[in-house]
C-alpha cells in the first residue's frame, strides 16, 4: 500500500459516483488520482494496452460540467475496457498486432452504457491473441498478477482483473467465452459475473464465438458488481437483498476426466458451503452429468470459433502466433467437416437446465480453478500442446457453463498458501444474475476478503 497515490484510489465505484454526485469530489480529480497509480503501477504489471490519459480528463472534465449528475450511477467513475471491445478512436487489438483491427468510429454498445453512466474510460487492457487462452502474454511481454509478479492473472480478460486487482480502477469490463472472466477473476481475488445469454449486448465477433461468449464485469466488491452489471444490462441499479433460503448444489468433480482440484480449491468450496449453511440455506452434493460429448462440443466449438474469427477478419496466419495457428487450422478442419453442431450445444443446455430440476438446487456451488494460476512467462511463444494443457489443467471448471448459455459468478474466499488468492464458482438458472450476486454478498458479509493487492 505504500504506492497509493491519493485517497481516491482504492475506493469502491460505489463511493466514487456517490462522492462525485454529491460534489465531494470531482470526476476530473479522481481519474487524474487513478491515472497517476497507473503510472505507478502499470510498469510492472502490464495491464494496459493504452491508457487514455489527455483524452480521459478531458471526459471527466465533461461529466463535471455536466448541470444534473443525480441519473449518473456511475459518475466519474474511472473503468478500464478490454482491448477486443470497441473504443471510439482506438484500434481493437484482439490481443495482438496481427489480430489489430482499424480505429473503431464508435462505441461497442456495452462501452456506451458505460459512458451514458458517467464512467470514464482510462484505457483498454491487455488479453492472449485472439482471447483463445486463460493466460495473458504475447510478444511484448505478459501481464502480471499484482498477488504475485511471477505468477499470470488468468485470461483473456487478464489486463482487466489485473488493473482492477491493482486499484488502477475500481470495475472493469470483460468478456468471457470459455472463462475470460472467471478465470482472472479467481486469478485476482475478484468478483466475475459472466451473465446468462442475451442479457448484456454482446456482439463480439461472429456469432458471439458461436454463442459461448459474453460480455461482464470485475469488480472489488458485490455492490459494485451489481452496480456495473445493472449499467452493462441496460437496467436500472437493483438493491440486492438475502436470498430465501436455498437448496444449493455442491461439486466437486471436475468437467475435465483426470484433472481434480487441489486442496485449497477444494477447501474453499467447503468454506463455501459452511458459510451458506450457517446463513441458512441447504447444501447438497449434486455433480452435473459432465459427459465426453460436451468435453469435445466444447473442444471443437473453441477451435471453430478461432477459425470463423481468422477467416471473417482475413488474417494471414503466418503473422500469428504458432499456438494460435495450428488452433485455427484444427478448428478449420473441425467446421469443414461439419463436426461443430448447434445440436451438440443446445443438448448440453437441455441437460444442464433438466440437472438443476433432477436434484431440486437453486444453484451450483464448484471450485473456481483447480490449481494455483500458472507463472505469468513462457505461453505466447510455447506450443499449443503446452497452453491446452495448461489451461485444461488449471481452469476447467468454466466452459461447460458457456455451452449451456447459463450465468455464473466467481466469488473470492481467502487466499491459498502460497499467498494467491482461491475463490468459488456459483452457476444458476437462466435470469439469475441478481440471484448470484446474492449469494456472492452473503459470503462477503460473512468473509471479507481483501480487496487490493496494491504494487
Amino acid at each position: 500500500m505504500d504506492n497509493l497515490a491519493t485517497t481516491w484510489v482504492g475506493a469502491t465505484a460505489k463511493q466514487i459516483s456517490r462522492a462525485v454526485r454529491r460534489g465531494d469530489t470531482t470526476a476530473t480529480q479522481v481519474v487524474a488520482d487513478h491515472l497517476e497509480q497507473i503510472a505507478i503501477s502499470d510498469p510492472a504489471l502490464t495491464a494496459f494496452r493504452v491508457v487514455r490519459g489527455g483524452e480521459a480528463i478531458v471526459e471527466a472534465e465533461k461529466v463535471d460540467d455536466q448541470e444534473d449528475l443525480a441519473n449518473l450511477p456511475l459518475a466519474g467513475v474511472p473503468v478500464a475496457v478490454k482491448e477486443n471491445t470497441a473504443v471510439a478512436g482506438l484500434p481493437t487489438w484482439h490481443g495482438s498486432a496481427a489480430a489489430r483491427t482499424a480505429v473503431a468510429e464508435e462505441d461497442h454498445e456495452v462501452v456506451r452504457r458505460l459512458r451514458g453512466a458517467g464512467a470514464v474510460v482510462v484505457g483498454v487492457t491487455r488479453m492472449p491473441e485472439m482471447g483463445l487462452w486463460a493466460t495473458t502474454d504475447g510478444a511484448d511481454g505478459p501481464t502480471r498478477n499484482p498477488w504475485s509478479l511471477d505468477r499470470t492473472p488468468g485470461g483473456s480478460s487478464g489486463g482487466s482483473a489485473a488493473a482492477v486487482a491493482a486499484g488502477l480502477v475500481p470495475i472493469a469490463q470483460g468478456n468471457d467465452g470459455l472463462g475470460s472472466i472467471r478465470i482472472p477473476a479467481a486469478c485476482c481475488g475478484l468478483v466475475g459475473l459472466k451473465p446468462g445469454r442475451d442479457v448484456i449486448p454482446c456482439d463480439l465477433g461472429v456469432d458471439n464465438w458461436l454463442g459461448l461468449a459474453e460480455n461482464g464485469i470485475l469488480a472489488t466488491t458485490v455492490a459494485d458488481a451489481a452496480l456495473g452489471f445493472s449499467v452493462l444490462a441496460g437496467r436500472s441499479p437493483a438493491k440486492l437483498t438475502p436470498p430465501d433460503r436455498l437448496r444449493v448444489g455442491v461439486a466437486l468433480r471436475s468437467p475435465v476426466q483426470g484433472v481434480r482440484a487441489d486442496e485449497p480449491n477444494r477447501d474453499a468450496v467447503a468454506t463455501a458451503a459452511k458459510l451458506l449453511g450457517q446463513a441458512g440455506h441447504d447444501t447438497v452434493t449434486a455433480e452435473p452429468p459432465y459427459t465426453t460429448g460436451v468435453r469435445i462440443a466444447g473442444l471443437l466449438t473453441w477451435f471453430a470459433a478461432a477459425y470463423r474469427e481468422a477467416q471473417a477478419s482475413g488474417l494471414d496466419l503466418k503473422t500469428l502466433q504458432p499456438r494460435t495457428r495450428r488452433h485455427v487450422r484444427l478448428g478449420k478442419m473441425a467446421w469443414n467437416r461439419g463436426w461443430v453442431r448447434q445440436e451438440q450445444r443446445d443438448a448440453w443446455r437441455a441437460k444442464s437446465l433438466a440437472f438443476f430440476e433432477e436434484k431440486n438446487i437453486d444453484v451450483l456451488l464448484t471450485p473456481a480453478l483447480a490449481t494455483t494460476p500458472p507463472p505469468a512467462d513462457g505461453h505466447s511463444g510455447g506450443s499449443w500442446r503446452h497452453n491446452l494443457i495448461e489451461n485444461i489443467r488449471y481452469a476447467p471448471y468454466a466452459g461447460p457453463w458457456n455451452i449451456a448459455g447459463l450465468p455464473a459468478i466467481v466469488v473470492p474466499i481467502g487466499l491459498r498458501p502460497d499467498g494467491l488468492p482461491v475463490g468459488v464458482q456459483f452457476v444458476g438458472k437462466p435470469d439469475s444474475e441478481l440471484l448470484l450476486l446474492s449469494i456472492a454478498g452473503v459470503l462477503e458479509v460473512a468473509n471479507p476478503w481483501t480487496r487490493h493487492a496494491f504494487v
